[in-house]
């Protein structure tokens, strides 16, 4: 090992013990007979401090590197209440573990800024930023509170195929590969390989993967790639999977504001934990007609719809009951109103961040949805043959990991929280 200790590992009670460190150069600041130098590791920031006729000269020269340089340092601790951290560094040796062979292209510290598409071009230099690192331990914890839930909730934890055979959700949006002698698609959703997971008597599933959409958009809210966390559950109905809807983003809240407490000091968040509103797409017409936006019944909710249910509704809320026909062919009509669906939207902070609904699970009712979609039955064969087979009624939804992450980071945009975005331009790093 190149450390003895991680520097959040340290504290003042170490006073006078050797510690070894590794990490990055952050700053470097001389004065007249001081040297201060910031060491950055994954966890924290420590002060080294060279002071003359305490370190030896050949140590503090050593000191004054570029930033950004990979070292390793070895020295005392010593406490110091002047010290951010109480107790600061004393060194007395340094390894340049790799020393620089070109310039960085932006300054790491945040103090001048730079532009996200500089950033993304050098991301593994962009991960060094503070808030960048913030924004990835939050996915790691929204990941996380997602598994150990659903885990405890006695949920089953599946993979789905990312080639498929025909679109998951109907529409053109799909990237096509080629696989051997056939014509393939990336998948543009799990969500048939859920169903038929249920089917096979799973009874409750969650899966997190990568989907791929060739949406042809360049705004701040789409990806080509980006990464959902579904559900599925059988013998269940629509309230039943939005009511785990609401409680995994309850609980992904609270789990984030009390383990993510210093990067979210760090984005200048503060994250507060709603009350969720259940509201039917109607009482969305009405509200939003009511403040001028003249939508029409039948139309999809759009982005400038969303800010305004937040406007309306609040911070998070749930919509349900959409027209049949602007909802996937699998989402099953209501029986008082099949113009109707069992089918929900989550919209939190003015942006969809999930979508879900109680699925058709009757064969002949599937054939007739899917035409009325001008799509191909045969095409969906073994899909509808599974129903054929004893298909439970079931529902579920998909979060979207990035989109949750940007409203909860605050961030303007959602390729801020993919760590290597792919979008209509952007295929590297």
């Amino acid at each position: 090992m190149l450390r003895s200790h991680f520097i959040k590992e340290l504290s003042k009670d170490m006073d006078g013990k050797h510690v070894t460190l590794a990490g990055w150069v952050h700053e470097v600041r001389e004065t007249a007979k001081i040297t201060f130098l910031l060491l950055r590791d994954s966890t924290g920031i420590i002060q080294v401090i060279g002071k003359e006729n305490e370190v030896p000269h050949e140590i503090i020269k050593q000191m004054s590197m570029p930033k950004e340089s990979v070292v390793q340092i070895s020295g005392i601790i010593k406490a110091n209440p002047q010290a951010k951290l109480g107790f600061e560094l004393v060194p007395d040796k340094i390894v340049n573990l790799n020393p620089l062979s070109i310039n960085i292209p932006f300054e790491v510290t945040g103090k001048v800024p730079a532009d996200l598409d500089v950033r993304l071009n050098y991301r593994y230099v962009d991960l060094r930023r503070l808030t960048t690192k913030s924004i990835f331990r939050i996915e790691s914890t929204i990941l996380g509170s997602f598994v150990d839930l659903f885990s405890k909730e006695g949920f089953t934890q599946i993979r789905t195929p990312g080639i498929i055979a025909e679109a998951s959700e109907g529409g053109s949006e799909l990237f096509e590969v080629k696989y051997f002698e056939k014509t393939a698609y990336l998948a543009q959703s799990p969500q048939l390989y859920k169903q038929l997971a249920i089917i096979g008597g799973l009874d409750r599933v969650f899966v997190i993967v990568p989907v791929f959409r060739a949406e042809k958009s360049n705004t701040v809210y789409h990806l080509s790639e980006s990464t959902q966390m579904d559900i599925e559950m059988g013998f269940v109905e629509a309230d039943d999977a939005i009511a785990y809807l609401k409680k995994a983003v309850l609980t992904i809240l609270k789990d984030v504001k009390e383990k993510n407490a210093a990067d979210l000091e760090e984005l200048g968040v503060k994250l507060e934990i709603p009350e969720i509103k259940t509201v039917t797409y109607e009482q969305v017409i009405d509200k939003l007609n009511s403040k001028g936006f003249n939508l029409e019944f039948g139309s999809d909710i759009s982005r400038e719809h969303e800010f305004g249910i937040q406007e309306v509704f609040g911070d998070a809320v749930v919509v349900k009951d959409f027209p049949t026909m602007i909802r996937a062919f699998y989402s099953k009509p209501k029986k008082d109103n099949p113009e109707l669906s069992e089918s929900y939207d989550f919209i939190y902070k003015g942006l969809e961040i999930s979508s879900g609904a109680q699925r058709i699970h009757e064969p002949e009712m599937l054939i007739n949805a899917l035409k009325k979609r001008n799509l191909d039955p045969s095409k969906f064969e073994f899909y509808i043959n599974a129903f054929r087979c004893g298909a439970p009624p079931h529902a579920g939804w998909s979060i979207g990991l990035e989109r949750f992450a940007m409203r909860i980071t605050n961030s303007s945009n959602i390729r801020e929280c993919s760590m290597f975005p792919r979008d209509r331009k952007r295929v590297t790093p």
